[in-house]
């Protein structure tokens, strides 16, 4: 039985990385491996985070191995928690990068590690180039990418980015497998009734954390056009603000939609979710840059339509016209696109394709992809 250490967040921090790193190790498990997860004691500093919490209030998993070690800006801690985890003989060691601030703790990690002869060391990486830009990124992505013999890419746009600071690696693509775990789908109507909404209106929804480049705005002007505001359409947002939303609610009051909006400005605890994509008509994410989407496979497990803007890898996620949308980061384009779905209610042809569709983002494909690149010399 091979031993496998996932290096990366876990319960009790919260969040998608985190989410994402509990169901693989459970479906490694499933596979007969042995699977420990390396998580933080401390994964941002306070002052680093704009949210109001790094911690879930949710029960921790059952059957899963963490422990919370790391501490992300302690050198110190660094080298003591590797070399303890250096003895232990992993065969195989996955590491999660998302962001070049974590790069000088999980590159050095990853050498100290890399030392053991028996271990090989690869990333799934869910960015390379982060979405909000800082001078010395590339330094810090080189540092970590590296230490790493092989990755994971979870869109082409990602792959590309790893190729360029390193070409000759192995590298593969998998999509980002679907999240899964939430629960069943429930009906439209006893999701509206959980949330208090009106069961015969039509919602769009906006669901995860508020940030600049999710292109809230672009969503909120499209729904201000006058074609798209006589639908009378309903928009949820469903996620907490890291950024003031001041300049949201007065675009909200400039255009006249305080009426047509339901906030939900927190974190939804895992829970909650199933109501909120359950109630809505049309999941929406206008995102300005990505690269690829949790958000979209809860949609796609939940057979909710989706609209994506074409950055990143949101449209192979999203194949125009069959389960949804793929368009340009443009209000016109996205208020278009509003239109045609509630004019010419695709509602059942697309949640009918959707449950065809959603089989390429099988776990097994995730895992098949993992121990190939795992098992070359």
């Amino acid at each position: 039985m091979k031993k496998i250490l996932l290096v990366g967040s876990a319960h009790p921090l919260r969040g998608g990385i985190a989410t994402l790193n509990e169901r693989l190790a459970v479906e490694l498990q499933k596979k007969g491996y042995e699977v420990e997860i390396l998580s933080f004691s401390l994964q941002y500093p306070d002052f680093l985070f704009p949210g109001t919490s790094q911690y879930t209030a949710d029960p921790a998993p059952a059957g899963i191995k963490i422990k919370s070690l790391l501490n992300s800006i302690n050198p110190i801690n660094w080298f003591s928690v590797a070399y303890q985890y250096k003895k232990q003989n992993f065969d195989w060691i996955i590491f999660r990068f998302w962001m070049p601030f974590l790069s000088p703790c999980l590159g050095t990690v990853a050498r100290i590690l890399g030392q053991n002869s028996k271990s090989k060391i690869i990333a799934i990486t869910d960015n390379v180039l982060p979405h909000e830009k800082r001078l010395g990124d590339h330094l810090l992505i080189g540092y970590f990418l590296s230490a790493c013999s092989g990755f994971v890419a979870m869109s082409r746009s990602v792959l590309e980015e790893i190729n360029f600071f390193e070409p000759q690696k192995p590298k593969c693509y998998s999509p980002h497998p679907l999240y899964d775990h939430y629960g069943e789908k429930i009906s439209k109507s006893e999701a509206r009734k959980r949330l208090n909404l009106a069961e015969n209106e039509k919602y769009v929804l906006f669901f995860g954390l508020i940030r600049q480049y999710k292109g809230l705005d672009l969503l909120i002007e499209a729904l201000g056009q006058e074609k798209v505001r006589k639908q009378n359409i309903k928009l949820i947002v469903a996620g907490e603000p890291y950024e003031n939303w001041d300049k949201y609610a007065k675009q909200i009051t400039d255009l006249g939609l305080e009426n047509s909006l339901i906030a939900h400005l927190h974190f939804i605890d895992a829970d909650q979710i199933p109501n909120y994509f359950c109630a809505a008509d049309l999941v929406v994410q206008p995102y300005k840059t990505a690269s690829q989407s949790g958000v979209s496979q809860v949609a796609y497990h939940f057979e909710v339509p989706i609209l994506v803007t074409n950055v990143g890898g949101l449209a192979e996620i999203v194949p125009h016209g069959k389960v949804g949308y793929a368009v340009e980061p443009k209000v016109e384009a996205i208020a278009e696109s509003i239109l045609d779905f509630f004019e010419n209610n695709r509602a059942s042809e697309f949640e009918a394709n959707l449950k065809e569709e959603k089989k390429r983002f099988e776990w097994s494909k995730m895992i098949e992809t993992l121990e190939k690149l795992l098992s070359e010399d």
